[in-house]
């Protein structure tokens, strides 16, 4: 098999990440990677199944529903997968990596719940001769930093786990720099490798979708919303949308979206809708309080739950425009499906997604925790609706950064052409 642009044989990869039992951003992160690497090299796949004890998950309500239209392509063979109490299920995933030993095994790294799992499949990969790849999501997950105890343990055993690394696969400077004061990454070992675009929901019209409710409201908290009526109603067509979606977390700014819709001029904001949709974690109620006690709540809908697929087609069709508020971030599913989607977006100059959105024509950037600055913004792009953006990332070029990480760390049997490091 034959890398681009390469005349020689692509090594065959093993990538271990999130599996759909618990799913979350990551499980589609890995099956999108797993299914871009199938195409130039025999890819197959090991599966964190259950992540942690289902009690202590943020949506335990729904492990184990499926919610993905999302497969893995029929060319990769998947072991679904590792336990995070292992039982049988790591030495059913030493077999399957052992059967058939691949030349790198790529971990997906976002959470310490894995990390003694990725440990033992290190040095299994390490005694089978094959090569490790981390590709870095997050540093430290923020909920798991709270809990006292979780930092020190992460780090202490991370730095085991680098012990068995050969390289190393990182989507910002930012994020490079953010794991550089923890940890030693090699220079040449490093590649930057921008998140590949989320196109697997479409982008099509909202007539083109099933039909049903654009956007249930079933909140958390005492509300006066009839949620009856608000899954009966279908948003006017004249209507400017505004969606916020992800996860509903402290760090995720919502409550600023909300408090930043109040402040719109009446005229505009008396012909636009504010759409919420996103399962809440950490008990973060904030962000739904604030619709509670908004005088404007009739406008704003709330769909507190993990939508499956094809919900997620359907709000982002509705949507004409994505707004994103997070005070901090080193990446954002969301902003990847919205720029795949062509919507204009609006999202916190922070952290990772500078880089990420910086080179899409929709993005504008607004300074985090700063409603009066985000309704200036909102306002702007009411003035630009009907505008559609080309997503400039591609997954072509997260494989060729793994193609140029694979001749770093000596895996790849293909030319060097173009081979540099971040440094």
């Amino acid at each position: 098999m034959t890398a681009p642009g390469g005349t020689g044989t692509a090594p065959s990869v093993l990538v271990v990440g999130s599996g759909w039992h618990f799913t979350s951003g990551i499980s589609y992160y890995t099956c999108r990677l797993t299914n871009a690497l199938a195409e130039i090299a025999p890819t197959r796949a090991i599966l964190m199944r259950r992540l942690i004890p289902k009690a202590l998950y943020p949506g335990k309500d729904r492990v184990g529903t499926a919610v993905n239209d999302l497969q893995y392509a029929d060319s990769v063979e998947v072991f679904d997968g590792v336990d995070w109490y292992w039982g049988k299920s790591m030495r059913r995933a030493r077999k399957f990596l052992q059967d058939s030993p691949p030349d790198v095994v790529v971990l997906q790294w976002w959470t310490g719940a894995v990390l003694h799992s990725y440990l033992r499949l290190a040095k299994l990969a390490q005694q089978a001769g094959s090569q490790v790849v981390i590709e870095w999501h997050e540093v430290q997950d923020t909920g798991e930093a709270r809990i006292p105890g979780v930092v020190k343990y992460v780090t202490k055993a991370m730095k085991a786990l680098l012990n068995n690394v050969d390289g190393h696969v990182v989507h910002s400077r930012y994020d490079l720099d953010l794991l550089r004061r923890t940890y030693e990454l090699p220079d040449e070992r490093v590649v930057l490798a921008a998140h590949g675009p989320y196109d697997h929901h479409g982008t099509p019209l909202a007539s083109e979708l099933p039909a049903g409710p654009s956007a249930p409201a079933v909140l958390t908290v005492p509300t006066v919303i009839d949620a009856e009526a608000a899954l009966a109603a279908e948003i006017p067509s004249d209507e400017f949308t505004f969606l916020y979606f992800g996860i509903i977390r402290p760090y995720k700014g919502v409550e600023d979206l909300v408090a930043a819709f109040d402040l719109l001029p009446d005229d505009v904001r008396n012909s636009s809708r504010l759409v919420l949709v996103g399962e809440t974690w950490e008990n973060w109620t904030a962000p739904l309080d604030a619709v509670v006690i908004s005088p404007n709540r009739d406008r704003i809908t709330v769909v507190n739950r993990y939508v499956t697929d094809s919900e997620v087609s359907r709000h982002f069709a509705d949507a004409d425009a994505v707004v994103l508020p997070y005070r901090r971030s080193s990446s954002s599913g969301p902003l990847h499906i919205a720029m795949s989607a062509g919507l204009p977006v609006i999202v916190s100059e922070v952290g990772g997604l500078v880089e990420a959105a910086g080179d899409y024509a929709g993005t504008t950037f607004t300074p985090a925790a700063d409603p009066a600055a985000l309704a200036e913004a909102m306002q702007w792009i009411v003035e630009r609706k009907g505008e559609r953006y080309t997503d400039p990332h591609s997954w072509d070029n997260t494989v060729a950064a793994y193609q140029r990480l694979f001749q770093a760390i000596g895996a790849a049997r293909v030319p060097a052409d173009g081979l540099r490091s971040v440094a």
